[in-house]
């Protein structure tokens, strides 16, 4: 395919990574027009070239434009970008509708699981458009959006059901800091990005508390075993998981202080509460909003997923953050394999034994595990 490089394309969400993106595409050579939802924003992108609220010190490309009529961004636009939180995707779907033309391509920059439905955002978009998942993809990867913006050099995957579709986006979203490599497993891609959120809320539970990097190496290590064993129950290949959207993106958000989840995660494990953290950020940490819904999901596939399990104690306020570590990793004294499959040929059943088991202690124990678990 030959690049393009003077497409019309709409980012819809004016947020540091939003914004990050229509940059990253304006550099690729496109002409960007972002939809703000306050006219002053709009009005600040387009004649100052800045989004200070969000991306203080960084200069936008003059080809980068804001407007905050909706029927305005969206005309004429050959791809459509959506950087909303995930949790109001579907009301902005509705908005959205009526000004999508019939062969553009709409791409995810989202990072969550719908509450209520456990729906991924492109299942949520294909809903609420009424389109095709082949004119779908989404975009993940290790992608903090200040590194970026500041032109940092990083990779990202784009994801659709079509490769074709895929390899249209890739060539856009891409420039001499940003590249973009492609792949169609969807369900891989959009978990990774996903369940990697929740291991950085754990990660940063840790480091508020003020343990030490051999505590986060395990649970990063531990973490991205659930994130596969998770994704690939729910039809991912387990090499995404080993790939940008998973390990790569799990590092970043972890180790990074301009991580969302990772701030959200430490002023807990500060001794904050669920609702004190949700009022002192400036931005949705998605991981805080996903945890209950991917919990929803590993249940009713069967999927043990101990630290984010631990990560709901903390965020109900059932669990003191200071004596998380020592659970996170695992919800046995037994020993275990480290994969899944070395459980399985473990004397006694490995994982199949532990569910018997634990189905056996709820009900001797009248719906509680045994003491001491």
């Amino acid at each position: 395919m030959s690049r393009k490089t003077t497409a019309r394309v709409a980012v819809l969400g004016t947020g540091s990574w939003g914004t990050t993106f229509g940059k990253i595409l304006a550099d690729g050579g496109s002409h960007v027009t972002m939809w703000a939802r306050r006219p002053e924003l709009a009005a600040e992108i387009s004649r100052s070239h800045r989004n200070s609220d969000y991306l203080p010190g960084v200069v936008l490309p003059a080809n980068l434009t804001a407007t905050a009529n909706l029927q305005d961004a969206l005309k004429g636009a050959q791809q459509v970008f959506i950087a909303v939180p995930s949790q109001s995707l579907r009301e902005n779907l509705a908005a959205i509708r009526p000004h999508i033309e019939p062969t553009t391509i709409v791409v995810s920059l989202m990072k969550g699981v719908e509450r209520g439905t456990g729906l991924r955002m492109s299942e949520v978009i294909a809903e609420g458009l009424g389109i095709d998942p082949s004119r779908i993809a989404v975009a993940s990867g290790p992608n903090l959006a200040l590194e970026i913006a500041r032109e940092q050099p990083t990779a990202a995957v784009i994801s659709s059901q079509s490769l074709e579709t895929a390899q249209a986006v890739a060539l856009l979203a891409r420039n001499k800091y940003f590249r973009t490599f492609v792949n169609t497993d969807v369900i891989g891609t959009e978990f990774g990005g996903v369940l990697k959120n929740l291991i950085a809320v754990a990660i940063g539970i840790v480091d508020g508390v003020g343990y030490g990097e051999n505590t986060k190496a395990s649970i990063i290590t531990r973490g991205l075993v659930e994130m596969t064993d998770f994704a690939v129950a729910q039809g991912a290949k387990a090499e995404t998981l080993s790939g940008l959207a998973g390990l790569g993106d799990l590092i970043a958000t972890c180790q990074s202080p301009l991580s969302r989840n990772n701030t959200a995660g430490r002023l807990l494990g500060q001794g904050y509460s669920f609702p004190a953290v949700v009022k002192q950020m400036q931005q949705t940490a998605e991981g805080l909003a996903s945890v209950a819904p991917v919990l929803e999901l590993a249940r009713s596939i069967g999927v043990e997923m101990p630290i984010v399990e631990q990560v709901k104690q903390v965020l109900d306020g059932t669990l003191d953050p200071k004596d998380i570590a020592p659970h996170l990793t695992t919800d046995s004294d037994e020993p275990q394999g480290e994969r899944t499959n070395d459980d399985a040929e473990a004397p006694g059943g490995g994982v199949v034994w532990r569910s018997v088991k634990r189905a056996f202690d709820q009900l001797r124990y009248g719906g509680r595990s045994a003491a001491g678990n």
